[in-house]
């Protein structure tokens, strides 16, 4: 392959400081970037927020645009319906598990696809994540379909 993975993606938001926040808060994220789009201090408000070693979002705060305020089921968001981050561990997943079920951002359903576990989350905007881990009782070309609840992580009461 030529490449690495997902360099960015790019999101809306009307509140940047809240976001910054999340990304801080649940996943170590750092901010690389904060202010005016354009070097001669115009256009939207850019904050670009480093969430892996590859990976970044960028984020734009736009003074009127609604865009932030659309919110569909999913399949119906357009060409982007959704982005997954890729957790280092199956403990740094725990935590960010835990942290996101703390914040009321995640459920604690657990997706075994039988290579990853995965777990969605929605961000402070709506716009819906997805944290996967290569699973560590995943047997080798097994897999299965969504809505199979990982056995590690069984259903609380």
């Amino acid at each position: 392959m030529l490449t690495t993975g997902i360099h960015h993606v790019a999101a809306i938001t009307h509140d940047s400081d809240r976001l910054q926040a999340f990304y801080r808060d649940i996943f170590d994220a750092e901010v690389l970037r904060d202010g005016n789009e354009f070097p001669d201090g115009t256009g939207p408000r850019l904050t670009i927020i480093r969430i892996g070693p590859y990976a970044e979002l960028n984020v734009f705060q736009i003074d009127g645009n609604t865009q932030a305020d659309v919110q569909t089921p999913m399949f119906g968001r357009g060409r982007l319906d959704h982005f997954a981050l890729m957790a280092e561990s199956i403990e740094a997943f725990e935590i960010i598990r835990a942290r996101l079920r703390a914040r009321g951002a995640a459920d604690d359903f657990v997706t075994d696809f039988g290579p990853i576990l995965s777990l969605f989350f929605s961000d402070p905007d709506g716009l819906e994540g997805e944290v996967c881990v290569t699973n560590p009782d995943g047997v080798p070309n097994v897999t299965h379909p969504p809505g199979t609840r990982a056995a590690r992580y069984p259903a609380e009461p």
